[in-house]
């Protein structure tokens, strides 16, 4: 395993703040919350609270996953935001470069997941007793060898987009646990991203959304 060693710059990009939220652009390599180990401490999580202690996570990405994150300024909005995630009323599309080039414009991939235990954290699809998976997929541009894809998940099991376009047979570039060969070779980092996210504002229920363009 790799020692962990996020980047320090920039050590906290803010996309939005104000009394209820604080939205965040996390960079790869980066935990979302701090690890159980003294040297996991550093995470997007710590360095928001460094500079605003009322911050709380109600969501996460793992940690090879850059791009958007909302934090609860407050319980309230704690309490809000994560009735939001719950019920699935919180909007998410994620950027990704896979390997190959899929069979279609676009599609779904409807495959339970499961924690592949003797290869912790690894997840892998089991059809019998895995948990509900769905991810919609849309191809937004292909070169010979690799798909930019946009993808969205309806549920929000760990590992899911990584496992979903593994299950297609095209595994996200650079990801260490799922990808091999030319694939984990043709990027230096994983290529997946949070690029938009939209929920209701926990004050007035106004809607906000926010928007990144991917970094790969």
């Amino acid at each position: 395993m790799k020692p962990y060693n996020p980047p320090k710059e920039p050590l906290l990009e803010i996309i939005h703040l104000d009394d209820d939220v604080l939205v965040l652009n996390k960079p790869p390599g980066l935990l979302s919350v701090p690890g159980r180990r003294p040297e996991h401490h550093d995470s997007l999580q710590s360095r928001a609270q460094q500079a605003h202690p009322s911050a709380t996570t109600v969501h996460r990405l793992d940690m090879e996953t850059s791009g958007l994150m909302v934090m609860a300024m407050n319980k309230a909005s704690h309490v809000h935001l994560s009735r939001q995630f719950e019920l699935r009323q919180v909007k998410k599309r994620y950027r990704a470069r896979v390997f190959g080039r899929l069979p279609a414009p676009q599609g779904t991939v409807e495959a339970p997941l499961i924690c592949d235990w003797p290869n912790r954290p690894r997840q892998m699809v089991d059809l019998k007793v895995g948990k509900p998976a769905v991810t919609h997929w849309q191809v937004l541009q292909e070169d010979a060898e690799t798909s930019w894809v946009s993808l969205q998940p309806v549920t929000g099991r760990s590992h899911q987009l990584r496992v979903h376009m593994l299950h297609l047979g095209h595994p996200i570039l650079g990801d260490s646990l799922y990808a091999s060969g030319a694939a984990l070779d043709m990027s230096d980092r994983l290529a997946l991203q949070s690029e938009y996210l939209s929920f209701k504002a926990p004050g007035n229920e106004e809607p906000l959304s926010f928007q990144l363009d991917a970094e790969f």
